[in-house]
């Protein structure tokens, strides 16, 4: 498998590092932070402007094509600065779930603003109950009047507190883990049964507790195919783990490039620290550890566009993120170690590249939920 980027991505990822480089420094990112908003919506204009938002929805609607393979050199600049703004939400998430599972009007209607930036999804699926059973859903769709209403409790939504729109995963029929009889709806934030609870994660990023008390919904595609929704649901997870991999990998390079510096920097009774042969030591590990992230970021991303039920997205996938999820923690944790005091701090990044690492671990499924699921394959 090649797994070295292609020239147009190559270019992608060039262009994309110098705005973030510019307009993304630890200080700035702080100060997003302290937003009432919590992401800025300045930075996602320029995104648009350079195409970032448009990959992945096809030319006729607006968009530059592309995969989630294209998507990787992205992914892995925004995790490299730690950014706040809701790509994953929006662009990986939501746009999946829209092209996957939207009619045809209902492309036409979302993926041109999609592209542009002129309109945000937030997916709302995780509920409490079964931790990391992507099939746990309680949240309950019933027809009421010739519409749709939903009742249900959603505790995470990324990005909620920019989206336009939320796409929810609700019950049409069965209870609790059954594989069948889910649907996915689209839902306006701010209509009447509609109550988001705005949060910060760990890392900053902006996060909702959402409520739904019959809360009007459109339903994304014919909620009575089973078969359809189902996939639709895995595929959009596929996308979202794959994505975590490569925002994980991202995260990785900064605490790695912050790590090299300082101990190439720092003196200690007269000499460099990277002059110790334990710190020479601990560094070369953590390349090793990028090294192998990265290919499996790679894997992953192939493994996601292969497509849901694939014998890729059945193995790689959890393979990729269960190797990611461990050795992206090994290395932050070094990273700090090597650093010192100063490594805890709120006010230095390297600390904060392992806060955004424990949060992507946690998405679509940990280090320990992958390796169940794995060996279940096995068994």
């Amino acid at each position: 498998m090649n797994f070295d980027l292609s020239e147009e991505q190559q270019l992608l990822s060039e262009s994309l590092s110098r705005l973030l480089g510019d307009r993304y420094s630890f200080e700035q990112r702080r100060a997003i932070a302290a937003s009432a908003e919590g992401w800025s919506p300045d930075i996602w204009r320029q995104l648009a402007e350079l195409g970032v938002l448009a990959l992945g929805i096809p030319p006729s609607l607006g968009g530059l094509g592309g995969s989630a393979v294209d998507r990787l050199p992205v992914l892995q600049a925004l995790g490299r600065v730690l950014a706040l703004e809701p790509y994953m939400a929006s662009c990986v998430l939501g746009t999946t779930a829209v092209l996957t599972a939207g009619s045809p009007a209902q492309k036409d209607a979302l993926l041109p603003a999609l592209a542009s930036g002129e309109l945000r999804l937030a997916w709302a699926h995780d509920e409490d109950g079964e931790r990391h059973n992507p099939a746990w859903v309680q949240a309950r769709a019933t027809c009421r009047d010739g519409g749709w209403r939903i009742d249900g409790h959603k505790p995470l939504v990324l990005g909620a507190n920019a989206a336009g729109r939320l796409v929810v995963s609700a019950r049409v029929a069965g209870e609790g883990a059954d594989a069948q009889g889910l649907a996915l709806f689209l839902v306006d934030p701010k209509a009447d049964g509609v109550v988001l609870r705005h949060y910060r994660l760990v890392d900053d990023m902006p996060a909702a507790e959402l409520v739904l008390q019959g809360a009007p919904a459109q339903a994304l595609g014919d909620p009575a195919d089973d078969g359809l929704q189902g996939a639709v649901i895995r595929a959009v997870l596929d996308a979202g783990a794959a994505a975590a991999c490569a925002s994980m990998v991202g995260a990785m390079e900064s605490a790695f490039d912050l790590t090299s510096s300082y101990v190439n920097t720092r003196k200690q009774f007269g000499r460099l620290i990277g002059e110790y042969q334990a710190l020479r030591h601990r560094v070369a590990e953590m390349k090793v550890s990028l090294e192998v992230a990265r290919s499996m970021a790679m894997a992953a991303a192939v493994a996601a566009d292969d497509g849901a039920g694939s014998p890729g997205s059945a193995t790689e996938l959890p393979r990729a993120k269960l190797v990611i999820g461990r050795q992206a923690r090994q290395l932050a944790q070094a990273a700090i170690q090597s650093h010192g005091g100063i490594g805890m701090t709120e006010e230095y990044a390297v600390g904060h590249c392992l806060r955004r690492i424990h949060v992507l671990d946690q998405l679509f499924g940990d280090v320990d939920a992958q390796a169940a699921r794995l060996a279940r394959l096995g068994a």
